[in-house]
């Protein structure tokens, strides 16, 4: 997935199908000249619908198409037949997404499971036909019911990426090259900040056969949580990750000092992040030598209050130990919830 394909914000205005009417007939047939009222129901209209589905990744598909409407319902006939419902229209939005009234902001759901759906606008209802109204004191009702209007409404979807491992860091930090490395997926690469614009997921091959997820998120900087570099846009694709992966190089002026700085921005953004299970790695130490290595580590030991390991992408080090441990963060996670 290239990186300008990845669309994660919309914003729509859908409109439902309004209700057929209902019919004001009556019965007349060769030797049956006032056979009373046989007005039948108009159908519903189309709902909008919302339906997660797993074989999206973008709500690309989406991006230049702003307005959607369903059909109306067909009005009633005669012989108390009911009028055909309107065809519903579907919106299909990958797993994670979220869907809120533009308006006020409100979340009005979240879409995570295969096949979920939700009614964004709901088709007006038929009409009801003359024969309802049909009693001892008005025998033939000449008069029936109009179907309702359909539902007009804005909303903005956001897409929340799903992803077991979520890379958090400074930017050139090097979680595009770890995620080029460990996955099949092929990010942007540069030696400056800022080369991720978008997020990247990639699926890791473990061992048996075993794999997961993990999303190269664009570099967070001090301030993000208030908008500042590219903002919180991209922070809440933190939220659903199972585990973060914080990467500090190992040229850092203080790899402490980082960590706290990324850590006080999640927790800015939402405290609830800080719950999740973390792991620091610190990259690049393909240029660090043994002595300065064990250094460093008699440092961390004392300012570092979670696990970390020492890797290097480029030089392929540390990688399977970093998995290992990703998969056992992963599968302790799920044993936990059971």
């Amino acid at each position: 997935m290239t990186e300008g394909n990845f669309v994660d914000y919309v914003v729509m205005h859908v409109t439902s199908g309004n209700g057929g009417a209902g019919s004001a007939h009556l019965r007349r047939e060769k030797f049956v000249t006032k056979g009373g009222p046989d007005g039948g129901d108009g159908g519903r209209g189309g709902h909008v619908i919302a339906r997660a589905t797993s074989n999206m990744w973008t709500l690309l598909h989406l991006k230049f198409k702003r307005h959607l409407r369903a059909e109306h319902g067909s009005n009633g006939g005669k012989q108390t037949s009911t009028g055909a419902e309107g065809a519903d229209s579907y919106i299909e939005v990958p797993l994670g997404t979220v869907i809120r009234d533009t308006e006020t902001t409100e979340i009005l759901k979240e879409l995570t499971e295969e096949g979920e759906e939700y009614i964004i606008a709901e088709g007006g209802m038929g009409g009801r036909g003359n024969s309802h109204f049909k009693s001892s004191t008005n025998q033939t009702p000449r008069y029936a019911q109009p179907g309702m209007e359909g539902q007009q409404v804005d909303v903005t979807i956001e897409l929340k990426i799903l992803a077991d491992v979520g890379l958090v860091g400074f930017p050139n930090a090097g979680k595009s090259t770890l995620l080029s490395v460990i996955t099949a997926a092929k990010p942007k690469i540069a030696n400056y900040e800022f080369t991720t614009l978008k997020p990247n997921l990639g699926i890791v091959e473990y061992r048996e056969f075993k794999t997961f997820v993990v999303a190269d998120i664009p570099g967070i900087i001090e301030g993000a949580a208030e908008g500042k570099g590219l903002g919180h846009r991209f922070l809440r694709h933190i939220e659903r990750n199972s585990t973060l992966l914080f990467m500090i190089p190992a040229d850092a002026k203080d790899i402490g000092e980082q960590y706290g700085i990324l850590l006080n921005e999640l927790e800015k953004y939402n405290p609830e992040l800080l719950d999740k299970d973390r792991l620091i790695a610190i990259t690049k130490s393909d240029m660090l030598d043994e002595e300065l290595k064990a250094e460093l580590a008699k440092e961390l030991d004392k300012s570092l209050p979670i696990t970390y390991l020492f890797i290097s992408s480029v030089a392929q080090k540390g990688l399977t130990e970093l998995k290992d441990k990703l998969w056992e963060m992963l599968n302790k996670k799920g044993s936990d919830s059971n």
